[in-house]
């Protein structure tokens, strides 16, 4: 009955032990010699000049949040262009709305000035 279920835990197996292997043999093979050039923070060659938590303009994070929800617009349209012929014009109709939606959205966040750098 789980004889299906083998491949799956074998695929599972290979990954973790690819995934995990290396870090672990990197951790216990490697030679325990830190000085203070390899412990200082790196920054380009320069000396930290600033506290690696300070804040960020929440503009940032707005051009973020967009490059999320357009790549994931594309990532919806894919699978939907594979099989449009399957699922007719229900599925097309859908699309146009999910689709007018998410300009709708842009246009807003276009007119607000969200995507203008200062």
């Amino acid at each position: 009955m789980l004889e299906g279920y083998f491949p799956i835990l074998m695929f599972v197996a290979v990954g973790l032990l690819v995934g995990v292997g290396p870090m672990v043999a990197g951790f216990v093979l490697a030679p325990h010699r830190p000085d203070s050039e390899k412990l200082s923070p790196y920054e380009c060659g320069f000396e930290a000049f600033e506290d690696a938590r300070m804040k960020f303009d929440v503009r940032y994070y707005l051009i973020a949040i967009l490059f999320i929800l357009f790549d994931l617009e594309i990532a919806f349209l894919f699978p939907w262009a594979v099989v449009l012929e399957e699922i007719g014009l229900f599925g097309y109709l859908a699309m146009v709305i999910f689709l007018a939606i998410l300009v709708v959205g842009f246009i807003y966040e276009w007119k607000k000035g969200a995507l203008e750098w200062e």
